[in-house]
């Protein structure tokens, strides 16, 4: 490709151009970039005509790219996003002020861990911005805070990105709650249950969709437990009536079990070996990281939620 060409080459085409491919559909990334279908069908042809190459190809489940697509697209995404932090970055940022529509991938269990702080802090010190959670599945977290989907994800979530930055806000580890007036069917009662307890208990679990975190099925596995699984929940928040209203024991996260006491019976037990652990975080794409918006708000999270090691 010569200078010649490149310079006559609109750059507002490249956005259209990382839209269908992180997308997979011309009307879909018509509908992000707000534009109409036949505009984002013509900024194709033309890109297509400049790369004198088809860049996607049609298949049952949507446009696929082709190799050349493959090479190229990743490196604009990342350099259109670089050169909008890189403008940004010039603006002092006011959060009083402010106007920015913040997007943040939460799951459903930190949107209710997380949210309503965040949304008290955004009412004092941002008021005239907008929040927003985007829970985002975690395999796909890397690709949604580099197409900017979400400024900002925080959870169970470890990325081997390249581009991606994270930072621990602390370390938390899972418990177990039943209804009050619960007992172990064996042994003495006491704070945390034993496995010979656990494994006479029938249990619930949550499995979101919007976090990734292995380790209680996997202490499930050493102690021969996954049997012991009645009950699967897509989310958090349907366990505390579950276990109030029944003989089940939930294994929950320990901040959400000490959020739930002063609204529900419920009872915590330790777990074997004090239970599985496990890193929560705020990962952002590293474009961001210089950025007076960003900056400040990973202050705020990190101001409302950062604990020192126990």
């Amino acid at each position: 490709m010569s200078m010649v060409r490149f310079r006559h080459l609109d750059l507002n085409l490249l956005r259209v151009l990382c839209a269908v491919y992180r997308l997979g559909s011309v009307t879909q990334a018509a509908r992000h970039l707000a534009l109409s279908q036949p505009a984002t069908s013509n900024a194709l042809a033309r890109l297509r005509a400049f790369f004198d190459d088809a860049l996607f190809v049609r298949s049952s489940s949507g446009l696929h790219p082709t190799r050349k697509a493959q090479r190229i697209v990743p490196a604009l995404m990342a350099q259109l996003q670089s050169l909008e932090t890189t403008v940004l970055s010039t603006e002092e940022f006011e959060p009083a002020s402010s106007t920015v529509r913040w997007r943040l991938s939460l799951s459903d269990l930190g949107e209710m861990m997380f949210l309503p702080a965040l949304a008290q802090a955004f009412r004092v010190e941002a008021p005239h911005s907008q929040l927003a959670n985007v829970a985002v599945p975690s395999t796909q977290v890397s690709a949604a805070l580099e197409a900017q989907d979400v400024h900002l994800a925080i959870g169970i979530l470890n990325s081997a990105h390249i581009s991606i930055a994270s930072e621990r806000l602390f370390q938390e580890n899972f418990v177990a709650i039943t209804a009050s007036n619960w007992r172990p069917a064996n042994g003495r009662t006491a704070a945390n249950l034993t496995p010979r307890q656990l494994a006479a208990a029938s249990l619930a679990v949550a499995s979101p969709a919007a976090t990734l975190h292995g380790s209680v099925d996997l202490m499930l596995n050493k102690l021969q437990l996954n049997d012991r699984i009645v009950l699967h929940a897509r989310h958090y928040g349907a366990l505390p009536e579950l276990v109030t209203h029944s003989d089940l024991l939930a294994i929950v996260p320990l901040m959400y079990a000490n959020s739930l006491a002063p609204r529900y019976d419920v009872r915590i037990w330790g777990l074997p070996d004090h239970g599985p652990r496990y890193d929560v975080s705020m990962v952002w794409h590293k474009s961001a990281t210089d950025d007076p918006a960003h900056i400040w708000l990973r202050a705020l999270v990190r101001r409302l939620f950062l604990r020192s090691p126990s």
